[in-house]
């Protein structure tokens, strides 16, 4: 379903050349879960991005549905990214003026789906979440593992193929990472969604199906 060939990403700092990535070659199968682990600055929110389109690698190719995305106009691209891929981040980026459900819908509601079927769609998610009773609520009257789980229904929201999520359980205590373990990882083994999580969580790691480990901007394979 996603496959990397070659994929390096450079930046130019004060005239210096620093190699984010090196030269990546990874498959991720449809269906799988794939924790992404490695130290700080190993290159792991760079990788993620470049999976979700939101940034370009400076050489190399990554395919999704045997399409090299990168090949695409903006627009294009922004509809994809969109309408297949959701993202669930450390810091959640919720609208601090919208309310849960509203900030749920933001994703369908920019494609075009109307108002009536994209609130029917984010109160859904927002109930198989456990914040059926919270959707009136804006993110400051939130905890920060329900601010985690509106993401989450956002991401969900345009039913996507692929998850990425960085970090996801990042700001939270043990007890409410844990849940937000056990939502991701249902929605893998139930919905069949492609996850792949960029995590220094090592049990949310030993959970997917696979994973690797990125050291130096190269993957090397965890142990």
């Amino acid at each position: 379903m996603i496959i990397l060939e070659n994929l390096s990403k450079t930046f130019i700092k004060d005239g210096n050349r620093i190699e984010v990535l090196r030269g990546l070659n990874l498959e991720i199968k449809k269906g799988e879960s794939l924790a992404i682990l490695g130290a700080s600055g190993a290159g792991k929110s760079t990788l993620i991005h470049i999976l979700g389109i939101l940034d370009h690698p400076t050489e190399g190719c990554l395919s999704i549905n045997g399409i090299n995305v990168f090949e695409w106009v903006e627009k294009k691209k922004a509809h994809f990214r969109n309408s297949t891929i959701g993202f669930v981040f450390q810091f959640n980026n919720l609208l601090p003026e919208f309310n849960a459900l509203e900030n749920a819908m933001m994703p369908a509601l920019i494609s075009g789906m109307s108002r009536k079927q994209a609130s029917e769609k984010a109160c859904k998610l927002l109930g198989e979440v456990g914040l059926e009773h919270r959707i009136k609520h804006k993110p400051g009257e939130l905890s920060g593992g329900e601010q985690q789980r509106v993401a989450i229904a956002r991401a969900l929201v345009m039913e996507p193929e692929i998850l990425l999520v960085d970090e996801p359980t990042g700001n939270l205590d043990t007890e409410t990472g844990k849940k937000i373990e056990d939502i991701l990882v249902n929605l893998n083994t139930t919905k069949k969604i492609t996850l792949v999580a960029v995590t220094h969580n090592n049990l949310l790691a030993e959970r997917m199906s696979n994973r690797i480990f990125l050291r130096d901007g190269r993957i090397y394979d965890y142990k």
